[in-house]
């Protein structure tokens, strides 16, 4: 196996299991750990009170797509790049909407489509709750129709309701996938590390490249951090371009960029330049790990459609992080 094949079986898959439905308490758009989001939604309700509403209403339900990236660069070899994506999509009901069932315990079924599907691999559905004819094709379009279990959705969201009486929204995961990519084209920054090594100096260089075209809409990279160990007993930073931070217990380096677009100077194009002066050289090259987040696009180009009544969105979020995201020498 090589090195790649390697990496590739050690990345993350689908994340949590289907078992572990998560539901908010509170209604707001929350971090988890590590470039994964767990799910909460914040004023996505328009219209009549779940609480109150008819059945005659249309019942507001938001949407997400949260991607994660993983990719590992080798050199500045673009053929030896390896990219992997995973995704969910998540739906959020108003905790009011369990009183609604009560009172109309036979409403609609909710049904959706889910656009650009072609870009997707490996897709799991819900088997608890979603429902597909993996036999019929709708000619001329690149979509795939899901439709909800709606019992059994009623009974999840009831239980929910039960042991969270003060959620004020219900988050269910309903698809897991994972979205076919094409090297290095695929990842949103292209990474590339080099280093020199002498017996007294090392000398560090990072070049990175924004890649608008790798998501739907390009969108800012925010909160990049560039963080990489150096050994060889570092004893003082002799140069380095931006400035960063030494953490001189933990023997590495941070650099901090606020977000990085087709915006910034030279259009996302930039370096990272550094040089150490050393002790116990010559310094051993490690592997560089990239951290960012982004808001309003995805890189499946993936959306949501209602093909059904009863329903409407009144929210649908997109976005993407990421998770092991390495370059070596």
């Amino acid at each position: 196996m090589s090195e790649d094949d390697a990496f590739v079986d050690k990345l993350p898959t689908f994340g949590r299991p289907f078992d572990s439905l998560a539901e908010s308490e509170q209604p707001s758009l929350v971090w988890f750990d590590r470039g994964k989001f767990y799910l909460t939604f914040e004023g996505c309700s328009r219209g009549p009170s779940p609480l109150t509403m008819g059945a005659q209403d249309t019942l507001p339900v938001a949407a997400a797509f949260t991607e994660t990236v993983n990719a590992f660069f080798k050199g500045a070899d673009p053929n030896k790049c390896v990219v992997k994506v995973t995704g969910e999509m998540v739906l959020s009901f108003p905790a009011g909407i369990t009183r609604h069932f009560a009172n109309n315990p036979s409403p609609a079924v909710l049904t959706f489509s889910i656009t650009n599907y072609s870009r997707l691999e490996h897709v799991l559905p819900n088997p608890q709750l979603l429902c597909c004819d993996s036999s019929v094709t709708i000619p001329n379009t690149d979509c795939k129709t899901f439709w909800v279990n709606m019992p059994s959705l009623m009974t999840h969201l009831k239980k929910v309701a039960e042991q969270k009486p003060q959620a004020t929204y219900y988050n269910v995961d309903m698809l897991k996938y994972q979205v076919s990519a094409q090297g290095l084209t695929s990842t949103p920054l292209n990474l590339a590390a080099s280093w020199r090594c002498e017996p007294t100096s090392t000398d560090l260089r990072i070049d990175y490249k924004y890649n608008g075209n790798a998501m739907t809409t390009p969108v800012a990279l925010n909160n990049v951090q560039f963080l990489i160990p150096v050994d060889g007993g570092v004893s003082k930073l002799q140069a380095v371009l931006p400035p960063a931070a030494w953490n001189a217990e933990q023997k590495r380096i941070l650099w901090k960029i606020p977000d990085i677009s087709q915006k910034s100077e030279n259009g996302g194009v930039g370096s990272l330049l550094a040089r150490f002066q050393l002790l116990e050289g010559p310094s051993k090259p490690s592997p560089l790990a990239v951290q960012f987040t982004s808001e309003g696009s995805t890189l499946s180009g993936c959306d949501i459609e209602l093909a059904g009544p009863g329903y409407r969105f009144s929210l649908i979020k997109k976005r993407f992080a990421a998770g092991k995201y390495l370059a070596d020498n």
